[in-house]
């Protein structure tokens, strides 16, 4: 059989391609590069990786028409695809990095084989090692929801008071197993202990606030509620004084409810009453505890917790969720726990050490899995997440850390014609950080894979054997193949947009903007969070500001964690708790503070562009106005996809339905009824301008531009949207689908349309994100403009154009983890240059080295 030789796409048509043939060369590190919107994702997930999985599940035997195919007339060449994407979904408390990349597991075998313990009689260190080791392959491997476990462990006895102990297993270092989590926080590492302050107001009436949750309605209900308890039990109870001068059985009943330990001290001769008609109440501090320890995802929940709650280290595991017995377990000295809080950089030296004072048969336990831990840490480093511990938990993840932990355990997996499919790797790096990966992905190919990147990297699109370059523009006019070649291929298109990038690659210093501000400063003292170690730094207002470092240098920490959550308690009200510093001077000078951050628009597949920015709301009522709409009664709720009123049954207004897959994630399948529309047929029927409610879906915000021109209300928003480089995106689009840095810059458009006045400080992170050097121009312009306006724009970036671009840099380093969370240099691109400790000072100064 001839082998072949390249993957080729004959008529795509998905989405904004125009009918593209493409032949995507195979064994290759291919980048797939060009202008947002031009159509890249939807070559290399919509249609490559989607056909690989419609293909996945008709071979188990799904043969149906709602299998959804790619709007492609043939594919011929293709590969078995593994696609690593930038969406971290796992929100799931209890993912760690340790656990995702099993490298907890392997350690949790070594503890529970050879692990020391005390004897709980004679306190004699007795080794754990089992007789028979030969069943270490048969050793169950836990999961970031293990809760199985099995009390028929084999036994020991300790040497020299003969007491039987039960051995050690690896349950009894799962954090996720009753054997092994603390009592404490069950696991978590952290409690959630209620802001009694926030909740009740002593000095206050009921009718004032006393309990700040209570609505008005419930201040009424629980007043007389309190009343028949007041009458039930015999005291004298006013509702018209503070809750500090009422009798107190009252403020108990209202504080902790007629259960109270206290209430039955004061009446001991009393049961609680059963029901509210005697004045059962369960107490506003316990209804609101248990209220918010439910898994709830509405947004008044999400607000109530957040201002109610707060998060604070277990006191008893100080955060290692492990509870005394597994902590005191040690191997060469060492603790697990003391092992997972040490950064992957530490770990990777410090693991050899383990193996010292170890006898044969242990040194045999420990070299089966040596090797496995050795590699994966070293995977990890090289893919620039030296600075993780084991310990950090997987929500916390950016998406480029969690796409690179993914891409780090492929790594050791050793397959073979495999089409790899990544979005953006280098998102997240330092630029020194991008050689390495170039490297990672260089070794993937040559093990006989073919590298699928989306990229804007300049430096890594001179590292690919091939690139694609797709455009020439986004939405409609994009979807066409450009230029494809080798590099020196690309440079000579005229038409490519990409071109011009690679051959003016060098920095030109003499583009470094150096305005003067306004001579005000915000500084913050003794930062310490996180690996900060007692930072002072100051910033300049009226100026455009980047932070720069490698990854795990602090930088976010500073920014987000401190900064942007202390200005938001100033500004905005909020109750959130700042990361550990003394003192921030300067708010002063600042009227308002616009944080505007990676985290999604929303939770659920739901949200999407127009929901987010209120234009739906606005669009329904334009169709409920509809002739034909008023004719059947329909109201504006009629064309919403979250009310019953007019959207399909069978999918309740998702346009898709879910299967459950074996050894395969869930595919989401179109609906069989309403074919993916979302809404009943009735519904459809009404057309504003030729188009159903439905199909607005589908247009982009460009595209709705142009069909909503005459209704000024939408048509700033959408133009706001398409100013700030987004007008590719559909309007439907799930918030789910959306990059980091597309969900930021919707963010930004939300946040111009308000034109707030005076000085405005904006707060940024990596908003180049997903953003072609094209578009990074076009987004300068934009940043530019809100300081030339009297504001101040802070960003964390790696983009050499943005950080070239900014007035003032502050390098943090100069290593990540432990070996960051200082300040290194700050000032222009030139002092930083200057500065020999600077990673980023030696990039840019190499580059106009190359330059000359």
């Amino acid at each position: 059989m001839k082998w072949i030789s390249e993957i080729t796409i004959t008529g795509a048509q998905e989405h904004n391609l125009k009918n593209m043939d493409l032949c995507i060369p195979k064994n290759k590190l291919v980048v797939l590069t060009g202008v947002s919107g031009s159509g890249k994702s939807t070559i290399a997930f919509n249609t490559l990786q989607q056909e690989c999985r419609r293909q996945y599940m008709e071979s188990l035997g799904f043969h149906s028409e709602h299998i959804s195919k790619p709007k492609v007339k043939s594919i011929t060449g293709l590969s078995p695809a593994i696609s690593v994407d930038q969406n971290n979904t796992n929100r799931n408390p209890r993912s760690t990095v340790g656990t995702i990349t099993e490298i907890l597991t392997k350690l949790r075998l070594l503890y529970a084989k050879i692990g020391v313990l005390k004897c709980p009689a004679c306190g004699t260190q007795i080794r754990s090692l089992l007789s028979n080791i030969n069943e270490l392959e048969d050793i169950q491997e836990y999961d970031d929801n293990e809760d199985d476990y099995s009390d028929d462990a084999d036994l020991i006895t300790c040497p020299v008071c003969k007491k039987q102990i039960k051995a050690l297993t690896i349950a009894d270092f799962s954090f996720n197993n009753p054997l092994g989590a603390c009592r404490r926080c069950g696991g978590l590492g952290y409690v959630s202990e209620l802001k009694i302050d926030k909740l009740i107001k002593p000095e206050r009436t009921i009718a004032q606030g006393a309990v700040t949750y209570w609505s008005e309605s419930e201040k009424k209900m629980y007043t007389e509620v309190i009343q028949r308890a007041a009458d039930y039990y015999g005291f004298t109870f006013n509702q018209d004084v503070p809750l500090c001068d009422m009798h107190e059985a009252a403020r108990e009943i209202i504080c902790y409810g007629v259960d109270s330990p206290k209430l039955l001290q004061l009446f001991p001769q009393k049961k609680a009453p059963s029901n509210i008609a005697y004045g059962r109440y369960i107490g506003a501090i316990p209804y609101m505890k248990r209220r918010l320890t439910q898994q709830r995802d509405d947004d008044r929940y999400k607000k109530q917790k957040e201002e109610y709650m707060t998060q604070e280290v277990c006191p008893e595991c100080l955060g290692s969720r492990l509870n005394e017995h597994a902590r005191s377990i040690l191997l060469n000295g060492k603790s697990i726990d003391e092992l997972c809080n040490l950064s992957i950089d530490q770990l990777f030296l410090t693991i050899k050490q383990l193996a010292e004072n170890l006898d044969q048969s242990e040194r045999v336990i420990f070299n089966s899995v040596f090797d496995t831990i050795d590699e994966r840490l070293k995977n990890m480093i090289d893919l620039g997440l030296g600075h993780l511990t084991l310990n950090r938990s997987t929500p916390t993840l950016s998406a480029g850390e969690y796409q690179r932990l993914r891409l780090s355990s492929l790594l050791g997996s050793g397959l073979t014609g495999v089409l790899y499919v990544l979005d953006e790797p280098t998102v997240g790096l330092h630029q020194c950080d991008t050689a390495r990966m170039i490297k990672i992905l260089s070794r993937l190919r040559d093990m006989g894979n073919t590298i699928l990147v989306i990229e804007h990297d300049v430096e890594f699109m001179k590292a690919a054997d091939y690139i694609i370059d797709i455009g020439p523009g986004g939405g409609k006019n994009g979807g066409r193949v450009v230029a494809c070649g080798t590099v020196d291929e690309i440079i000579r298109s005229k038409e490519s947009l990409t071109a011009r990038y690679i051959k003016n690659d060098f920095i030109n210093i003499k583009k470094t903007r150096g305005r003067k501000g306004n001579e005000s400063e915000l500084t913050v003292l003794n930062a310490s969070e996180n690996n900060l170690k007692n930072v002072n730094v100051s910033i300049p207002l009226g100026k455009f500001v980047a932070i720069t470092g490698v990854s795990g240098a602090g930088k976010s920490t500073l920014l987000f964690q401190i900064i942007a959550r202390a200005a938001q308690n100033r500004f905005n009200n909020s109750h959130t708790v700042p990361g550990k510093h003394q003192d921030i001077i300067g708010w002063e000078h600042i009227d308002a503070v616009i944080c505007i951050d990676q985290t999604p628009m929303g939770r659920i597949s739901r949200s999407n562009v127009m929901t987010y920015t209120d234009i739906f709301k606005a669009i329904r009522e334009i169709y409920a106005k509809l002739p034909e709409a008023r004719l059947h009664g329909y109201e504006a709720d009629y064309f919403s996809f979250n009310l019953p009123q007019g959207r399909c049954k069978r999918c309740q207004g998702e346009g898709t339905i879910t299967v459950n897959m074996s050894y395969q994630d869930p595919v989401e399948i179109r609906c069989p009824v309403c074919k993916g529309k979302r809404y009943k047929k009735e519904i459809l029927n009404i057309k504003y301008k030729g188009k159903s409610i439905s199909d607005i879906f589908d247009l982009t915000i460009d595209e709705a531009l142009q069909l909503f021109q005459d209704k000024t209300a939408i048509c700033s928003k959408l133009q706001s949207l398409s100013n700030i480089g987004v007008g590719y995106l559909r309007l439907g689009q799930s918030s789910l689908q959306l990059s980091g840095g597309e969900v930021q810059r919707i963010k930004l458009s939300k946040e111009l349309e308000k034109r707030k006045k005076g000085h405005v400080l904006y707060l940024l992170d990596e908003p180049t994100k997903g953003l072609h050097p094209y578009d990074v121009e076009k987004l300068l312009i934009i940043l530019n403009e809100l300081v030339d306006r009297g504001n101040t724009v802070v960003a964390v970036e790696h983009n050499i154009d943005l950080i070239q671009a900014a007035d003032y840099l502050i390098d943090m380093g100069p290593g990540g983890g432990s070996d960051g969370g200082r300040i290194i240099a700050c000032g222009t691109l030139d002092d930083i240059m200057q500065c020999n400790q600077s990673v980023t000072g030696k990039y840019f100064k190499k580059r106009v080295e190359n330059e000359k």
